[in-house]
């Protein structure tokens, strides 16, 4: 089975205790401080409607998309799973949202014009296992920028996999869908393989089972950083996604503000 198919369905469910508020917070602040959209959807000049587009890079199911655009902005959700976006746009005919959503893979992204603002969090990057696919996307990114416009992306550091969650089983039970998550780091390859068996209640004593294997590499601050140069877009900002402050050995999740600087 493919990644994020059947777990789709329960995926909102399981990772109930995603702070998706405090990274649309985040975001938002960044936006503010580094970028030149603005969460507006009245602006009438072509340009400037590029310039306050934002795109959520590996949307998932749409929580933090429909967030972004509660918070005024016009924004555009690309993802590779048809199945997660099934779901997102199940949000959106809910809320009445306006959120265009692209069944496309990031190493393949392509918009129908720039945009101000490209975020990717939740570790979407870490599934992106080979550097060279990686730096693709970078361009990719950069090609679509509005002049002066920013990437805002987190990704889970080798340390996080190597030293807190590699080789480690988390298992919750709960009374309608249980999951056992086993991880195996890969030191040598640096590569961390997630096995998620997830039991689904569908009548009072029958649970349908399946299982979903995943795939993420950590990364380093110093590689993100080349990665990002070699794009074309400069830096602005790193910090640890935890604290807020500087980055440290011990930091599991970083985030990256670069922005576009060469058209």
């Amino acid at each position: 089975m493919g990644m994020y198919e059947e777990f789709a369905g329960v995926y909102d469910e399981l990772m109930d205790d995603t702070p998706y508020g405090q990274w649309g917070d985040r975001i938002d602040n960044l936006i503010h401080r580094f970028g030149v959209s603005k969460p507006e959807r009245d602006v009438e000049q072509v340009l400037d409607s590029e310039r306050n587009l934002v795109v959520d890079l590996g949307c998932g199911t749409g929580t933090l998309a429909e967030l972004m655009y509660e918070k005024g902005y016009d924004v555009i959700g690309v993802d590779a799973s048809e199945d997660m976006l099934n779901i997102a746009m199940g949000k959106r005919e809910k809320s009445g949202s306006e959120i265009l959503y692209l069944l496309q893979d990031m190493r393949e992204l392509e918009l129908y014009s720039t945009v101000g603002t490209i975020y990717s969090v939740c570790d979407s990057l870490n599934y992106i296992t080979e550097e060279e696919e990686l730096s693709a996307v970078f361009r990719l990114v950069e090609n679509y920028l509005f002049p002066g416009g920013i990437f805002i992306f987190d990704f889970n550091t080798v340390y996080k996999y190597r030293e807190v969650i590699g080789n480690t089983t988390i298992a919750e039970n709960r009374e309608d869908c249980s999951f056992i998550w086993e991880n195996f780091y890969d030191a040598e390859e640096e590569l961390n393989e997630y096995d998620l068996t997830v039991f689904i209640r569908e009548e009072e004593e029958v649970f349908r089972k399946f299982t979903e294997t995943h795939l993420q590499r950590g990364y380093t601050v110093e590689q993100m950083r080349r990665l990002v140069e070699q794009a074309g877009m400069a830096v602005v900002e790193i910090m640890d996604a935890d604290t807020g402050e500087g980055v440290t050995e011990q930091s599991e999740r970083v985030y990256v503000v670069a922005r576009e600087c060469r058209k």
